[in-house]
This record gives C-alpha cells, structure tokens and sequence, in this order.
C-alpha cells in the first residue's frame, strides 16, 4: 500500500475520523516551528458511541424505576465477568435482551431512555442460556467495533458499572459493606453514611512523530512478538494529561516531546480507565527504552508500516482502540493488516 508524502506543510486527513494533521517543520536550530493539528477531533471510537439519553433524572425516582422494571417493553443487558450475550454474524454484531422478568438477581442500574420511552437496565449477574445460533457471550475488546451506536453505548455503559459493582464492595473507611442506590450509579455506606462512585483512571496514550512525520511504535514488555502500539501511560496525582504525555514518553523511551495536542477520548472499562488521546512532536529522535514497561521501540514511515505488516513483522491494535483510530488519523487511510 502507498503512503502519502512527507511533504513539509502538506495535510493528511484521517480517512474517517476527520482529523487533519499538517507536517511539522523546523527552524534552523531543528525547534518545531509549530503543527496545525487537529480538525475536528477523532470521532466515530468504537466505545465512545450511544443514542440512549441517560436519564440521570431519574435514577432517584423509585415509583418510576419500579414502574420500568414492571413494563413489558424494557429491555435488560445482563453483564458476567465483562461479557454479555450477543448474536454475531457477518461482522455485525447485536444485543440480546432479556425481560426484566427473566433477569437473574444481582446489582441493577439504570442505562437510560431512548427517544420511544424503552427503558434500558443492566444486571450484574449470571448471563442467561443462549436461546439460538449465533448467540453466545462476548466481550467489549470482540463486539464493540461491531455493535450499533445505540447498542455500544449501552454494553459500554453496563459493563463499566458491572465491573465496579464486582470490586467495590465495602467502604474504604470503615470497611462496612456498601449498598447501591442511584440506580447501581453509587454505593454507600450503611455505618458512616460516606458515598462511593465509580472509579475513573485517566490514563493518556499519544502518537509521537519526528520532523519527518515518522511515527513512533513501540512493544510492551508484556505483549507478544510482533505486537505495538503508541505510548500510554496513567496521569499520576497532581498531574495534567499533558504533562503526563510528556513525562510517560520520556521515561519509556528518552524521547522529549513539544506541541501536545489532544485528539478525543474513549471510556476503556477493563476495567476502569478513560483513554485520553494525543499527538505530539519529538524534539529529537534518538530512542533509548526503559527495558521494565518498552521492550523496544522504533520509528516508521508510512511506507516502512506498510512494509512491515505486509511480511508479517508487525502486528498493530484492533479497531476497538483509540490508538487503532490515532495511528490511522496519521497513516491517513484505512490501516493494513488483520487483528
């Protein structure tokens, strides 16, 4: 596959997102002269998607979740260990209700409301017996990319809270249990009284590239041959997304960065993070890996990619990712290659 040129001022426009990216040039001293980036930010992420209005309203209200539950309209996700049922079938993927009668005990929380009054619960418990062909349970990482907006929204949603129900059970004061309330949007404590919500970590991942628009991939210690990716990391403490960009690049590869700009963000609840998006510039190029979380790193053209996953010497993120949409926003058409 042909890359576009690396022409000093020339625009690539991502092939769906809509990001525009103009190539970095330098002043005689090799400092950036400055990047216009972005358009409109990255759009379209696989779990960043959702139409059903979330009702936050009505979480409260327990005449009308009482009266929701009893309506033969609702529909319920049930959620196990990330999963959920779902019927797959030529790279499509659906949700498979279930009545809230049918619904197996466990934790409820209220998804929302779409714009026909349906009303969308998620259970935490024991997913149901598939009822046909084709039907069985899959994870977020395997049927998000193939769910409808409004289905996406809804698996992300309930999956997020399953997950938190799973491990925060007692007070972080007192070590009392916690019940929920707010429809499965809060915990609290019986003994204190202290209230508990989900749990966030940010967490920023960005596309470094040099002068000559070269990307930077690099390959967890963790992962297997073959597999890369751009940089993440977590923002600490005290710490803005930006200056955890330029600290997580640093320490993983020596690499100092300049013109952090932020690209879009997508909810990753495996189980509880918040990827923040970003592009960056290298203000040099030589790469030296920290040997505890990079096992190595490299820059590539587009070309030297191209080349790379056509014989099999690099695998890059499914389209499940915010760093899949990153690194094609710069590619500049659909990536190659299999996930």
């Amino acid at each position: 596959m042909s890359s576009a040129p690396s022409v000093p001022g020339a625009t690539h426009p991502g092939a769906e997102d809509g990001v525009a990216a103009t190539i970095v040039t330098a002043t005689a001293d090799g400092t950036p002269a400055g990047r216009k980036l972005p358009g409109p930010v990255l759009s379209g992420l696989a779990l960043a998607r959702g139409e059903v209005d979330r009702s936050a309203h009505l979480r409260t209200d327990a005449d009308w979740l009482a009266a929701a539950w009893a309506d033969p309209r609702t529909r319920v996700i049930v959620v196990e260990r990330g999963q959920a049922l779902c019927e797959l079938a030529d790279d499509k993927a659906r949700l498979v209700f279930s009545a809230p009668a049918e619904a197996p005990d466990g934790v409820q929380f209220l998804l929302g409301v779409d714009d026909d009054g349906v009303a969308y619960f998620g259970v935490a418990g024991p997913l149901p017996e598939a009822s046909r062909p084709g039907v069985r349970a899959a994870s977020l990482r395997e049927a998000g990319p193939l769910l409808s907006d409004r289905d996406a929204g809804l698996l992300t949603h309930a999956v997020a809270l399953a997950n938190w129900h799973e491990t925060f059970t007692h007070c972080p004061r007192c070590g009392s249990p916690t019940d929920p309330f707010a429809s499965g949007h809060a915990r609290k404590c019986p003994v204190d009284g202290s209230e508990h919500f989900p749990r966030v970590d940010p967490a920023m991942i960005v596309l470094v590239t040099d002068r000559a628009d070269r990307a930077l991939l690099a390959r967890n210690t963790m992962w297997p041959q073959r597999r890369v990716s751009i940089l993440a990391g977590f923002v600490e403490a005290g710490e803005s997304a930006e200056q955890a960009v330029s600290r997580e690049v640093a320490e993983e590869t020596g690499i100092a960065v300049s013109a952090v700009t932020y690209l879009g963000s997508q909810p990753w609840p495996m189980p509880q993070s918040l990827m923040l998006g970003f592009r960056a510039t290298a203000l040099g190029t030589e790469i030296t890996v920290d040997a505890d979380e990079i096992a190595e790193a490299n820059w590539y053209s587009r070309d030297e990619l191209a080349a790379a996953i056509a014989s099999g010497d690099l695998l890059l993120p499914p389209p499940v990712s915010i760093a899949h949409r990153i690194i094609q926003s710069w590619y500049g058409t659909e990536l190659p290659g299999s996930w």
